[in-house]
C-alpha cells in the first residue's frame, strides 16, 4: 500500500480513539470504540478453543473493523440506534471502503457483508461477542453510571445472539449473574461517590 494512503487510513481510524461510547470504564471515564474494539478482538481470540471449527482470524477481523463507520457517524447507545442510523453508517463503511485499495477493498466489502447477512459460524460469535463485551464493560463500570433502562437492559441484552452456542449461552448467564449481584450490592455507589468528592 502507498505510504500516503496508508497513513491517510489511520487519520481515519484515529477517530475511533476519540469517539467515545455510552459505556464507562472501572476509573470512571467514557471508554473509546477503538477499546472496545480492541478488547472485542481479544475475546475473540480467547474463545478459538470453544470454536474449533471456526476460522478465528476471520472472526478477529470482524472484531477489528465492525464499528469503522463510526469514525465518521460516532457512537449511538444500541437502545438509542434507528434503522435510518444503521443505513447512515452503512453508507460511511461502504464509502471508506470504495477509497481503499484492492485487495482491501474487496476483502473487507466481502467482511462486512459476512457481518450482516449473520449466517456464518464467524459472524454470530462476533455478533454475541460485541454484546457480551458491552455487558462486561457495564459490569466492571461503577453503578451510578448506569441509566435507569439499564438496570433492565443488562439482564436481557444479547440473549438472541448468544442462542446458536452453548458456550455463548453460559457467558451470557454468568454476566446476568454479576449484573444481579452488582445491583444488590449494598456499596455499589461508594466508590464513585467519593471519587466525584475529591476523594
Amino acid at each position: 500500500m502507498d505510504v500516503r494512503k496508508f497513513i491517510e487510513i489511520m487519520a481515519v481510524t484515529e477517530k475511533l480513539k476519540n469517539t467515545t461510547r455510552h459505556s464507562w470504564t472501572s476509573s470512571g471515564r467514557h471508554e473509546s470504540v477503538a477499546e472496545h474494539s480492541w478488547r472485542l478482538s481479544l475475546m475473540a481470540y480467547l474463545v478459538k478453543d470453544e470454536f474449533p471449527e471456526a476460522d478465528i482470524d476471520k472472526v478477529i477481523l470482524m472484531c477489528i473493523f465492525h464499528d469503522l463507520g463510526e469514525a465518521i457517524t460516532g457512537d449511538i447507545p444500541a437502545f438509542n440506534k434507528t434503522k435510518s442510523d444503521e443505513t447512515v453508517e452503512d453508507d460511511e463503511v461502504r464509502q471508506l471502503l470504495s477509497g481503499l485499495p484492492e485487495p482491501y477493498k474487496k476483502e473487507l466489502s466481502m467482511l462486512f457483508l459476512e457481518m450482516h447477512s449473520q449466517k456464518t459460524l464467524e459472524s454470530r460469535i462476533y455478533k454475541a461477542l460485541d454484546k457480551m463485551e458491552a455487558l462486561i464493560q457495564h459490569n466492571e463500570a461503577d453503578i451510578s453510571t448506569w441509566i435507569p433502562l439499564e438496570y433492565e437492559l443488562n439482564l436481557t441484552y444479547g440473549e438472541k445472539e448468544v442462542e446458536f452456542s452453548k458456550y455463548m449461552k453460559e457467558l451470557r448467564e454468568a454476566l446476568k449473574n454479576d449484573t444481579i449481584k452488582k445491583i444488590q450490592s449494598p456499596e455499589k455507589s461508594v466508590r464513585h461517590h467519593h471519587r466525584a468528592a475529591g476523594g
